[in-house]
């Protein structure tokens, strides 16, 4: 297991940090004694958990950055100085069928779940290298273990993710760095990202807590761990893979996994088209 990074005096930059899990877990670190960076494209949304923080006693400050611009990164990652942790947490997801997405949709998916990857952890990295300690987290999801309908653009870029982290991983083991990482593939959460979703087996595949799953991820952090995967049954998927893709397809459509989309609506009031939702898991 890789070593941990304790929150208490570290500084933890969140992307995505304005609502959602990201708030969520720029609140809590900043209760465990972290300096706080919160990055939001929202200016409003990364103010008021920055003020929120600070209310509280807390250390924190908020950058207005579209992380899908390297240039914007760059300028913004100079700004902000070292950092101790990186939580790559910002995401979008439209929720629409191949043959329905505009080709902007398309785009702005992977430019923020994908690519805003490398230009935010290669601002970075470099530093925590060079000091021979920290952590990376990639906010993943489930949908980067098993395509789900309605997700082809989503859950492609959350399998680059996925596999986005592993490299960097095998990268960092191999060079002997103190660096960690950490990958989180959650299942649905109830951040307002994905309402209308439904689950067929809400005991086996429950909608997530928001609350909880921040607490894991930073429990994660602390204790060093490499995966979080939530709930515990998602770690089944790769597993099943041992299939006929048939017999796989069966199983995925007995659990429900492909007809969870079928009431999507997306977070309202985003100022997106609708199904449209800028944040995070």
């Amino acid at each position: 297991m890789a070593h941990g990074t304790t929150l208490s005096g570290s500084t933890v930059l969140v992307t995505g940090g304005g609502s959602g899990l990201g708030r969520r877990m720029a609140l809590l670190a900043a209760e465990r004694g972290a300096r706080v960076l919160i990055w939001d494209l929202s200016a409003d949304g990364g103010a008021n958990v920055r003020d929120e923080i600070r209310a509280a006693g807390g250390t924190a400050e908020a950058q207005t950055v579209n992380v899908a611009d390297r240039d914007a990164v760059k300028a913004a990652a100079t700004e902000a100085g070292p950092i101790d942790v990186l939580i790559n947490n910002a995401g979008v997801v439209s929720g629409r069928l191949l043959l329905d997405a505009a080709d902007e949709d398309i785009e702005r998916t992977f430019n923020v779940n994908v690519l805003a990857l490398y230009w935010v952890t290669r601002a970075f990295l470099p530093g925590m290298t060079s000091r021979g300690c920290g952590t990376v987290v990639t906010v993943a999801s489930a949908a980067g273990l098993v395509g789900v309908a309605r997700q082809t653009d989503y859950s492609a870029s959350k399998f680059a993710a996925f596999g986005f982290n592993e490299s960097l991983r095998a990268e960092l083991r191999s060079g002997g760095s103190g660096v960690s990482t950490l990958v989180v593939c959650p299942y649905y959460i109830d951040t307002g990202m994905f309402d209308g979703v439904r689950t067929r087996f809400p005991l086996l595949l429950p909608i997530l807590k928001e609350e909880e799953v921040a607490v894991k991820i930073l429990d994660g952090i602390e204790a060093g761990r490499e995966k979080l995967v939530l709930p515990p049954l998602v770690n089944l998927v790769p597993a099943a893979r041992i299939l006929p893709v048939a017999a796989f397809d069966r199983l995925m459509d007995v659990l429900g996994i492909n007809r969870t989309m079928d009431h999507f609506t997306g977070r309202p009031g985003t100022g997106h088209a609708a199904g449209t939702a800028p944040e995070a898991e």
